[in-house]
């Protein structure tokens, strides 16, 4: 029992440590994670940390939250999962949101406006940077190539994105059949196609079904947000934009930028409604998935799956990224810091996204006086 109480607290230490100071993105995150757990703790080996790396790609979520679990998960059990995902999550979900509650009081200001209109720029950079990084990954070859473009076209013209990504997905599941030959029961996934009606509990509805459906990197949450609240005109871009600013400057999880549109939208529980409806399915698919994590990875029609969700997850950034492209690209300030950004990045693959977002706020205020 002892030794039970002894792993947990070792766990929670553990990932509030890393959901305090885990700047940077899911890459960083898993970084840190094998760091603590394979070389100084010696949890496990490096070979079953790579595994668990690879079963975060089966499941839908945030890939470096759903790696906390399975650390913790293989620790303490159910208890470990629960305890590791929880406090990876909270500090972030604690930050976004006091930085919710004072955007709703000073995001507005004349006196924060200048710093303000350089974030934008700055955000089309880091995720242009990162679809052509990811994009390089997930398009292995032509078919893939062309289901990331139908996707692309899906979202430009309309079609909504959990209907992109699920219908390129069985694409590739087709595509798969075909290449070997044979035949399987078809089946249609259910959707949960709540839309929010102002209510705290659609609200949670809502990012309950992101949080059961999205697959590929955080930026892809993004996409869903512009779908469920910018295009029906409950949220405006700005406000979007800066949900993913948020999400870059805090610590933790992407998947926080959850809590700053909860905020937005509902207040304190709002916040609450949204961070817990978009991390319960992690909990859920990790608790259930993990003694299976060894018989899904080789299968071959899963593996085509993924394949095209992947890659319909690049043509859903980039969706999104020309259409944020066409509503921030408007003037040369905003094109400097655009490509500026852009440089950096590219050539400074480990610089922190922070410095690209801060730095975007200090430009814009400093071309305010040009």
């Amino acid at each position: 029992m002892n030794d039970s109480k002894n792993k947990l607290i070792d766990i929670a230490t553990l990932f509030l440590k890393l959901g305090t100071i885990g700047f940077g993105g899911p890459a960083v995150h898993i970084a840190m994670m094998h760091d603590e757990v394979v070389i100084k703790r010696k949890w496990m080996s490096n070979e079953y940390f790579l595994d668990l790396v690879g079963a975060t790609n089966l499941i839908p979520g945030p890939n470096s939250t759903e790696m906390a679990m399975h650390c913790g998960n293989d620790q303490a059990g159910i208890k470990g999962l629960i305890v590791a995902g929880a406090c990876f999550i909270l500090p972030a979900a604690l930050i976004t949101g006091i930085i919710a509650w004072s955007y709703q009081v000073y995001g507005h200001l004349p006196e924060v406006q200048p710093y303000i209109i350089g974030i934008p720029p700055a955000i089309i950079a880091i995720i242009a940077i990162s679809l052509f990084r990811l994009g390089r990954t997930a398009v292995k070859n032509y078919e893939l190539a062309v289901l990331g473009t139908i996707a692309f076209v899906f979202c430009i013209v309309g079609i909504n994105e959990i209907i992109a990504l699920f219908g390129v997905g069985f694409l590739g599941i087709v595509l798969g059949m075909l290449r070997r030959s044979k035949t399987m029961n078809s089946f249609i996934p259910i959707l949960l196609l709540q839309h929010y009606d102002g209510s705290i509990s659609t609200l949670f509805i809502v990012f309950l079904k992101i949080g059961g459906i999205l697959y590929g990197s955080g930026y892809v949450l993004f996409a869903f947000l512009d779908a469920e609240f910018v295009q029906s005109g409950i949220m405006s871009r700005q406000q979007l934009i800066d949900a993913i600013a948020v999400g870059q400057i805090t610590p933790g999880p992407v998947f926080s930028a959850a809590t700053f549109v909860g905020w937005q939208l509902g207040g304190m529980w709002g916040s609450v409604a949204a961070t817990v409806g978009i991390f319960l399915p992690s909990f859920v698919f990790v608790g259930l998935l993990n003694p299976l994590i060894p018989k899904l990875r080789k299968s071959v029609l899963l593996a085509s799956f993924l394949d095209a969700v992947n890659v319909a997850a690049i043509g859903v950034i980039a969706s999104v990224l020309y259409s944020m492209g066409l509503e921030v690209m408007g003037n040369w300030k905003a094109v400097i810091i655009t490509i500026g950004s852009m440089g950096v990045l590219y050539y400074f693959r480990n610089l922190n996204t922070v410095v690209i977002v801060l730095g975007g706020a200090i430009i814009g205020y400093l071309l305010t006086y040009v």
